[in-house]
Order: C-alpha cells, then sequence, then structure tokens
C-alpha cells in the first residue's frame, strides 16, 4: 500500500496545520533482560522451544503507524494511517 512521502497536517507543538514528512514506524529492538523476555523464555524451556498447547486463534492485521516528522517544528508524532486492522504493509513513495 503506497502513500505519499509528504502530508499537510495538524502539528499540536505548532498549534497551526504545516507540512510533515512521513515515514514508516518500525520498534526497536526488545530488551533481552527485561523481567518478561525472561519469563517467556522459561515458559518456553522443556517443551522443545514451543509453548504447550495449539493457537487456536486466527493472526489479526496490524494497525499501520507512520512517524510524521514537522517541517517547521521537527518534532516528532506518531499516527495510524489507516484507521481498519490491515495485513498489507505501508510504503513511502519516493
Amino acid at each position: 500500500m503506497k502513500i505519499p512521502n509528504t502530508i499537510n497536517t495538524y502539528c499540536p507543538y505548532c498549534n497551526k496545520h504545516t507540512e510533515h514528512k512521513i515515514s514508516v514506524y518500525s520498534p526497536g529492538k526488545r530488551r533481552s533482560l527485561a523481567f518478561g523476555n525472561v519469563k517467556f523464555e522459561r515458559k518456553l524451556q522443556g517443551h522443545g522451544g514451543k509453548r504447550a498447547g495449539k493457537k487456536s486463534v486466527k493472526k489479526q492485521g496490524k494497525r499501520q503507524l507512520v512517524l510524521l516528522t514537522c517541517n517547521e517544528c521537527s518534532k516528532k508524532q506518531m499516527r495510524v494511517y489507516i484507521k481498519s486492522r490491515t495485513k498489507k504493509k505501508i510504503e513511502v513513495k519516493r
């Protein structure tokens, strides 16, 4: 799904509509020593690398997050670009 690389939208920091540069948001690497990750790794042990039981839930599409950067104040804000869930990835036009 292709989206434009600039968009004219409201900036809460400038308090007016300005042009924003769009980039696709990608989350960073998770910390391996965080409590949740340690707990999950401990739970995987003893089941041959998989959790016990079968998954009965069908995978759901994700909401596509976009990082907007204001051209005037260069502040960043995150926004869900397409309101519905989708399996297609967002691609920024060059």
